[in-house]
Formats: C-alpha cells, structure tokens, sequence
C-alpha cells in the first residue's frame, strides 16, 4: 500500500506500546493519522475530521467504551470504517462490535500483515 491513497486514520488506543506498533505499521499507507485515548475524545475527533477514512477503535477504554463511542459516531457519520481491535476476542465480542456499528473486528496482537489486507478489503 503506498501514501498514494491518502488515507486518514483515527486510532483510539489507550495503551502506548500499541499506539507506537500502529502508527509505525500504518505510516507508509496514509497522510495523516490522529491519536486519541479515550470513547469521547475519539467522538469529538470524528466530529471535527468528517473526511476521516477509518477508525481503528480499541474496545476497552477509559472514560467511554468502544462499543458506545462507535454508536455516537454512527448517529453523525455512517460512512467511515470502522474496526473494532481489543485482547479480548471472544465471538460475542465481535458480535457486539458489528451490532454497534463496527465495519470489522481484529484482535490483538494486530499483525500488521493482516490489518493493511483489512483495510485494502474496505477503502480500494
């Protein structure tokens, strides 16, 4: 994938060890990538960045959840993708991640392999 696709990332990571893997990972593939920690800053994020191609969402997060944040962000923004990442990948999880309003779901460890072949199946 090469920065000829222009993307621009959202991730809403609260850890930063995955923060760092995710931007290094996806930094050949986009323009631009915003970084925030938590359900309600990524909600205000999205709503000020309506050209926004995709949302790599952590589940766990402090102040306001994955799950929650997504469904905000699905009242005001139904196009961007949106992929649900957590540790926690049991099947009901990812279930409640489609129901809220998530595109797909990865779980982590992310490879890097398998996130960029996520993203070409939704933004080529």
């Amino acid at each position: 994938m090469s920065k000829l696709l222009n993307l621009k990332i959202l991730i809403v990571e609260d850890e930063p060890t995955s923060v760092t893997l995710l931007t290094e990972g996806l930094g050949d593939c986009c323009n631009e990538i915003l970084v925030v920690k938590d359900g309600i800053e990524a909600i205000k994020t999205a709503l000020k960045n309506p050209d926004l191609n995709l949302i790599l969402m952590d589940l766990k997060l402090p102040k306001m959840n994955g799950l929650d944040a997504t469904k905000k962000i699905r009242e005001f923004n139904k196009k961007v993708i949106i992929i649900a990442q957590t540790a926690y990948a049991f099947p009901k999880d990812e279930a409640k991640a489609i129901e809220s309003g998530c595109n797909d779901f990865i779980s982590k460890p992310i490879l890097k392999e398998k996130l960029l072949k996520m993203i070409e199946k939704y933004l080529l």
